[in-house]
């Protein structure tokens, strides 16, 4: 009965994560069936604005950040069956998110603008593919583990999970972290830059930068020697701009 309640909590939480990631497109891409996006959101002072979501983006990033360790999670899993350890982390991690979009206040002094077609064209189409290859690179690895659902579905068949095997599939052949470039792709990619989605793309930049570093670490610790010539021959967003090495 347990298992199966853990099964449960992270189908839920995995609902709650995918309703939250379908809303992020939304929000940044400022589309007009959600209430509120990054340019139409709260009003306040811009200075007043601005430093409400810088701790708003901080708030995100130290969650996703800390929760993400391997000495947290030691500790979490005192307290936390491992069977829902990654669910309980993805629905945190969605809640942090749901909460900066909630009271992300709108600074919408344009940065640039791009009025000709082609060009609005090509942005929302670069938009669309960073979104794209987000999905994507999370299933070339694995999806349902990635946000717990094969965890808590493992527990109640009491099977073990296979050791951990350093693979690079399609994208991973060309960037160490597609799922970030897309990201990067999704954030930075719009025809109207406003200095409200600069202060996010910006900070949600910097984090992912940092969130990168730290994730290297873990990945060196888990694969040794396989990750550490992986680095050194693939680039880390960029394709076609060489390894650690170049």
């Amino acid at each position: 009965m347990m298992r199966a309640l853990y099964l449960l909590y992270a189908t839920v939480a995995y609902a709650v994560f995918f309703a939250t990631f379908l809303y992020l497109i939304a929000f940044v891409g400022n589309l007009s069936f959600v209430p509120v996006t990054v340019d139409f959101a709260r009003v306040a002072a811009p200075g007043k604005a601005a430093l409400i979501d810088i701790a708003l983006i901080a708030l995100f990033g130290i969650q996703h950040s800390v929760m993400a360790r391997p000495s947290f999670k030691a500790r979490w899993t005192h307290i936390v069956p491992a069977a829902i350890e990654r669910s309980t982390y993805v629905l945190f991690a969605s809640l942090a998110l749901i909460i900066l979009m909630l009271f992300w206040h709108q600074l919408t002094a344009p940065v640039w603008t791009v009025t000709n077609p082609l060009g609005v064209a090509i942005l929302w189409a670069l938009f669309g593919l960073g979104w794209l290859i987000v999905l994507a690179s999370s299933f070339l690895i694995n999806h349902f583990e990635l946000f717990g659902l094969q965890q808590a579905w493992f527990a109640l068949r009491e099977k073990a999970a296979a050791a951990p095997v350093l693979r690079q599939p399609l994208f991973y052949k060309l960037v160490r972290h597609p799922l970030y470039a897309g990201f990067f792709l999704a954030f930075w990619a719009t025809p109207a830059m406003t200095a409200g989605h600069l202060l996010l793309a910006v900070g949600l930049s910097i984090y992912m930068l940092i969130a990168i570093r730290l994730e290297e670490r873990n990945l060196v610790d888990t694969f040794g020697a396989d990750y550490v010539a992986y680095r050194e021959t693939t680039p880390m967003l960029v394709p076609g701009t060489g390894g650690r090495r170049a």
